[in-house]
């Protein structure tokens, strides 16, 4: 099937008449219904009444606008320094926070598993820690082991503070070796969840009994929680941001350069990341940004009742307005000003705007994601003159829901959008059916949507314009930013000239609908 002399990559392989046949011959056994039959059922589920059914769903998810709790646990340990994280459960379970990892970032992600089993499930979990933690300091030598869970301990009810200390008290790791923890079922929340819970477990561990002689300010420092962030540009622009402000801050899980290893000959398992000095000194720190406010919920609570700092509201700075709160916040914080070089880049975001306004003017979109991104998106779909038509996040509260729903109700621009909380991909299928925008912004995942638009006929075609996480089926977007006035010009760029793209396709037909069709726009 396949010819030494010409190697085809897996699309034209698969074309092959040996190929082709051997997928004819398979349909006995698949039991396959016949083409005009699937059609048939396709077409319905593009329908009105289709569309009432799918939303009475109560027990069933069909292609999640999430992931689970452990995953966000092992990216939020990632980001201290020397740390591997470690998951109490199954060894299936870190196989796929791996994976699903390796893909986004194209890099190896370290975490390890204590690979219960089903004695594990009948008589508990604790023998799987004992000889896990011992193994994994050996092996690997981190500084840090951040511990979190999975269906099967959270199922048969493991105590992880209980089972550290047992193994401590065993010999199995030093007592002194540090192994905060949080407790991350994954069939409530969703990563997001997960992230907030390993912060706020890996701060309580190393401050909560060490806020003896500490004073809020007495550092001079600002501390930053980014909260699930995937794009490491984003870490990149708010270090850049702030130190032209001339701000020391401390960043409160820092994967940015272990999830960007360059292959230099050197092998690094651990790069870079918050160390453990640093956690120990942030309660010091004049007050603590949480990046992402909606996600961060437990890590909010305390550092305002443990650390005694205010935890100042802002929005994610995403998109104008939000970052010119951000910069302002930052500066109130500090007293340091925002410099000319920030000013300047505002400004050429704002003729980025001003240039593309017209193209953008009345688009309109269907927004999925998590929580925060989707209210960053929106905003700035909304200072775009774009327009916001459905705007999905699975993994969104009520009290989420009730801000955005206003924030888009006060602009023309959003009136008209319909907010939906804890709905699936497949829902939003019959959203984008049933009132076609003119483009759909959300991760991978919304590829499907997309092609079964398309199969449909090319006019009922709605567009992917791939942003958030994860992005699998496109490489290196995730070193791009989304976040500041940078991150802004990234996101129009995107937008706009998507925009354009679908112009160039509605036009190519020479003879025939290439009337506008230059090169002038």
């Amino acid at each position: 099937m396949q010819d030494a002399d010409a190697i085809k990559p897996g699309y034209p392989l698969f074309t092959g008449d040996d190929y082709q046949q051997a997928f004819e011959r398979k349909h006995v056994f698949e039991e396959r219904v016949p083409k005009e039959k699937l059609e048939e059922v396709f077409h319905w589920t593009t329908t009105e009444e289709y569309k009432q059914l799918n939303f009475k769903r109560e027990a069933l998810t069909i292609n999640p606008a999430k992931a689970c709790q452990p995953l966000g646990a092992v990216l939020c340990a990632l980001g201290f320094y020397k740390t591997l994280p470690y998951v109490h459960g199954s060894q299936g379970c870190v196989a796929y926070f791996r994976t699903y990892f390796n893909r986004h970032f194209r890099e190896p992600v370290a975490a390890v598993s204590d690979s219960m089993t089903e004695d594990a499930a009948v008589f508990g979990g604790q023998k799987n820690m004992f000889e896990g933690l011992e193994n994994s300091l050996t092996l690997y030598k981190p500084e840090m082991m951040a511990v979190s869970t999975t269906c099967m301990a959270e199922v048969i009810g493991d105590d992880l503070n209980a089972f550290i200390a047992n193994a401590k008290k065993d010999g199995r790791v030093p007592v002194e070796f540090p192994t905060p923890f949080a407790h991350t079922p994954s069939f409530v929340g969703s990563h997001t969840t997960g992230w907030d819970n390993m912060e706020e477990g890996i701060l309580r561990y190393f401050t909560q009994h060490e806020m003896e002689g500490k004073v809020v300010g007495s550092n001079g420092k600002l501390n930053i929680v980014p909260g699930f962030e995937t794009y490491l540009g984003n870490f990149r622009v708010i270090k850049r941001m702030l130190t032209e402000m001339g701000v020391d801050y401390t960043i409160l899980s820092d994967p940015e350069e272990v999830l960007d290893i360059p292959t230099d000959g050197e092998f690094r398992m651990y790069a870079g990341g918050t160390r453990i000095e640093e956690i120990k000194d942030a309660p010091n720190a004049i007050d603590t940004l949480l990046l992402q406010p909606a996600q961060l919920a437990k890590t909010k609570k305390f550092v305002q009742e443990v650390w005694k700092q205010p935890a100042s509201a802002i929005n994610i700075p995403m998109g104008l307005s939000w970052t010119d709160e951000f910069l302002m916040k930052v500066s109130e914080l500090t007293g340091k000003p925002i410099p000319d070089s920030l000013t300047q880049e505002r400004g050429r975001l704002v003729d980025m705007m001003t240039d593309s306004h017209s193209w953008l003017h009345g688009k309109r979109f269907s927004v999925f994601g998590d929580p925060d991104f989707v209210s960053g998106i929106c905003q700035f779909l909304l200072e775009l003159g774009a327009e916001p038509v459905h705007v999905l996040c699975h993994n969104g509260s009520k009290r989420w829901a009730k801000d955005i729903t206003k924030m888009l109700k006060d602009s023309p621009y959003g009136k008209d959008a319909e907010v939906y909380v804890g709905k699936d991909l497949w829902h939003l299928r019959s959203l984008v059916f049933s009132n076609k925008p003119d483009f759909l912004i959300g991760n991978s995942y919304g590829k499907f949507i997309q092609r079964d638009t398309l199969h449909k006929g090319k006019e009922f075609e709605v567009p992917l314009i791939r942003l958030g996480f994860p992005l699998f089926d496109r490489h290196h977007l995730h070193r791009d930013t989304t976040l500041g006035y940078e991150g802004a010009m990234y996101i129009l760029k995107a937008l706009v000239n998507a925009v354009m793209e679908r112009l160039d396709e509605e036009t190519m037909q020479m003879g025939e609908t290439d009337y506008a069709f230059d090169l002038i726009r």
